[in-house]
């Protein structure tokens, strides 16, 4: 029974060394940028990839478990992680869409989130509400709410658009809204905070 045991070991290694993967799910991919260095991390180590997404990077062929430990190190040495575990993979992709919603595809904001979230991960909405809430002590909403203020406050440090043009373009129903959510999330008036020169923005992937 023991030799037994031990040759299923023995073979039980031996699969887990062959396992490859085809597919990389990364934490704190939020802008253009970090898709560069991520390519770059990937191309020093000869890997090759079809696409490199925020959050994800399809890979043109296989890596096995040593080179995914190799690449787990570098992308950890410059602020990314790997992710594994499949609930946590669906947590980093629903972010990743609420991010791109509204700091890249902000003209469309119209549509409704939770239908939004559904198509997009194929999964009712539900199910990633309540897993969303349970893994990160917060709602979608508020997740949602949130990078709405902070590309609010980039808007207004850039000081290019009137905050009634920012309200338009991040789907408000008015100024008074805006700035009413602005308070309840920041703690200050749109004004006020327009004034604190010293006011810095959070990194989008610590909110």
């Amino acid at each position: 029974m023991s030799q037994i045991f031990c040759k299923f070991n023995i073979l039980s290694k031996k699969i887990i060394q062959m396992e490859t993967i085809d597919k990389l799910f990364i934490k704190n991919m939020v802008c253009h940028r970090c898709k560069v260095v991520v390519g770059r991390i990937l191309k020093m180590n000869k890997i090759e990839a079809n696409h490199i997404e925020l959050g994800e990077v399809e890979l043109k062929n296989p890596i096995d478990s040593d080179q995914l430990e190799l690449i787990r190190n570098e992308l950890e040495e410059v602020g990314f992680e790997l992710i594994d575990d499949k609930r946590s993979k669906l947590i980093e992709q629903i972010k990743t869409l609420i991010i791109q919603l509204v700091h890249q595809e902000n003209n469309e904001l119209k549509v409704n989130l939770s239908d939004y979230l559904s198509e997009q991960t194929k999964l009712d909405y539900k199910y990633i509400s309540n897993l969303f809430s349970e893994m990160e002590a917060q709602t979608i909403e508020k997740y949602f709410i949130q990078q709405k203020i902070e590309k609010v406050k980039e808007l207004m440090i850039y000081d290019e658009l009137s905050l009634s043009e920012i309200a338009f373009q991040l789907n408000y129903s008015s100024v008074a809204h805006l700035s009413a959510q602005f308070k309840k999330v920041t703690g200050l008036t749109p004004s006020v905070f327009k004034q604190l020169s010293k006011h810095t923005r959070r990194p989008i992937d610590k909110i």
